[in-house]
């Protein structure tokens, strides 16, 4: 299985001047510990990071100090996640029918879960990983008065990995670029091309490293497991 990990951001919410993948987190940085449960998952054959050529130098020594046993190869981003995916596409060994996309700043995924999506992905052309919401959800307007309140048993939030078949999301990509769609997900390309997306279920430590609370969350977690 080919895994796509879009590292490209930046750290504007988390209050830093530099990508936050390369913060640290319990003394590595927080895309080792990415790369580090995706490599050992054994569904995954390959890996394409997606990152901005000035943070390239940063992510080839960390690669270098990790010594990992599998192909890891580095990928210019774009201005967007978007546009960073379909360079990520793009990159892919000619080979490649089925990929796996997962954000760099998750990096609480558990190898499980890598080989849960890449299984499932056999059977079916897309996929995201997701949990059902727990809390009771408000739509309001712009003046934050409540709308509605959608019935909770038929929300998930969208997590991941999410995993599609590779012909199949290049063509949505090519769709989005006619059509000026801007979307913060690849399921949601899937979506608006009206192709069925399958829910796996995530896991609730599955986080994403967005604020400063976030990283302290990460490390209780990773503390909790060691």
């Amino acid at each position: 299985m080919y895994l796509l990990i879009p590292a490209a951001g930046s750290g504007r919410r988390m209050g830093s001047d530099r990508n936050k993948l390369l913060l640290n987190l319990l003394a590595q940085s927080i895309i080792s510990w990415t790369i580090r449960a995706a490599t050992a998952a054994e569904q995954i054959d390959w890996i394409g990071i997606i990152s901005q050529p000035d943070d390239r130098p940063d992510f080839e020594n960390i690669l270098s100090e990790m010594k990992l046993d599998k192909p890891v190869e580095l990928i210019n981003g774009g201005s967007t996640r978007q546009e960073s995916v379909y360079n990520g596409l793009r990159a892919l060994p000619a080979q490649a029918e089925q990929v796996l996309i997962h954000d760099g700043a998750r990096c609480l995924a558990t190898p499980n879960l890598f080989n849960s999506c890449a299984e499932t992905l056999g059977n079916t052309n897309g996929l995201i990983a997701a949990i059902p919401v727990k809390d009771t959800i408000k739509v309001v307007n712009e003046n934050n008065i409540i709308q509605s309140t959608p019935d909770r048993r038929l929300l998930w939030a969208a997590q991941t990995p999410q995993g599609f078949d590779v012909k199949l999301l290049k063509q949505c990509h090519q769709e989005a670029v006619r059509k000026a769609w801007e979307v913060t997900d690849d399921a949601a390309l899937f979506e608006k091309c009206g192709i069925e997306v399958l829910i796996v279920p995530g896991e609730e430590t599955n986080l994403k490293i967005t604020t400063p609370q976030d990283l302290a969350i990460a490390e209780f977690i990773l503390k909790s497991r060691k």
